[in-house]
């Protein structure tokens, strides 16, 4: 009589004419699974270095951390209004360095102005600096960079010895020799130095990664099935060579914010007017023996942003580095 089997099982004959039960599960795993058992291949969509460093990046404390504190620090640059509702240049001198008091919790400044009110109002300005500082310091560095290591030749010389150039500048004091001579109040005089002295960093961040991009196979097989240049570098060159221009600008920020509180600080940045925890801090300096509150809030919250931003960079880095997985 014919053996009988379990229609849970197949069957797979042997090589000396008997036969071997397999368990039906197993064998629908192995039939399910992609490219076999080890559940590897064509059928499994590969993951990005951008989804990756996505994933990477949500279960990391210290990037929830610094981003909920940034995003914080936005919200009072746009909207200070929320959580003060007095007037930063209302003044009573009066009440010169006074200490905190009922509706002003950090008490008052060397004008008598609110120094809560004015450590808020003080966002705006270094955010807006740091953020527009460095868009520009990004676009104009990436664009040259990119270009000298894709094309190289005479560009990439010119553009090498050029910054080499603005590398040899001080930057504190090109700030004190070309900012000095600027009478404007606004922020603009301020973003245009750290854009012109900044580039460079960027520019040799992106050129080294386009060069090595380049090099690459996929690119070498678009140039030989006659892909334009511009098509090369906007659609195979700049999405693989951009993670490191990323995270150098994203701890570059925090260090532009740094850079305009000591430009204000040393009275070349930026003027009042305009509410800047550089300004405040140079002012309230003289009284720091019989007044440190009017020095430690404004520095305090100077600190706590550039600290946000550097640990963010830093949280950013890890992520897109393959190095440190």
């Amino acid at each position: 009589m014919p053996e009988h089997h379990d229609e849970g099982s197949a069957i797979a004959s042997t090589g000396a004419g008997g036969a071997t039960d397999l368990a039906m599960s197993e064998a629908e795993t192995l039939e399910k699974a992609p490219g076999g058992p080890d559940g590897t291949g064509p059928e499994k969509k590969a993951r990005s270095l951008w989804s990756d460093a996505w994933h990477d990046l949500r279960r990391n404390p210290v990037f929830i951390i610094s981003g909920l504190v940034i995003l914080f620090l936005v919200v009072i640059a746009i909207w200070p209004q929320l959580i003060a509702s007095g007037n930063p240049l209302d003044c009573d001198l009066s009440k010169a360095q006074e200490g905190s008091q009922p509706g002003h919790p950090f008490g008052f400044n060397g004008q008598g102005c609110d120094v809560y009110t004015r450590t808020v109002y003080g966002a705006r300005a270094s955010i807006e600096v740091g953020v527009l500082s460095t868009l520009g310091v990004t676009l104009l560095g990436s664009v040259l960079g990119g270009l000298a290591g894709f094309y190289g030749g005479a560009w990439d010389g010119f553009l090498s010895r050029i910054t080499d150039i603005f590398f040899a500048i001080p930057v504190v004091l090109g700030g004190l020799v070309l900012l000095s001579v600027v009478s404007n109040n606004t922020v603009w005089p301020v973003i245009g130095f750290m854009v012109l002295l900044g580039w460079p960093q960027i520019s040799r961040i992106a050129r080294g990664s386009v060069i090595t991009a380049k090099q690459n196979d996929y690119v070498q097989a678009a140039r030989a099935l006659g892909a334009s240049n511009s098509r090369m570098l906007l659609r195979h060159i700049t999405p693989n060579a951009v993670a490191p221009v990323i995270v150098v600008a994203t701890i570059a920020l925090g260090t532009y914010i740094s850079l305009e509180a000591t430009l204000s600080f040393l009275g070349v940045g930026l003027k009042p007017p305009t509410v800047s925890w550089g300004i405040d801090i140079s002012a309230a300096s003289p009284y720091i023996r019989n007044a440190p509150h009017m020095l430690l809030w404004p520095a305090g919250a100077l600190a706590v942003t550039v600290l946000a931003f550097i640990m963010l960079g830093d949280a950013v880095r890890d992520a897109l580095d393959p190095k440190l997985r």
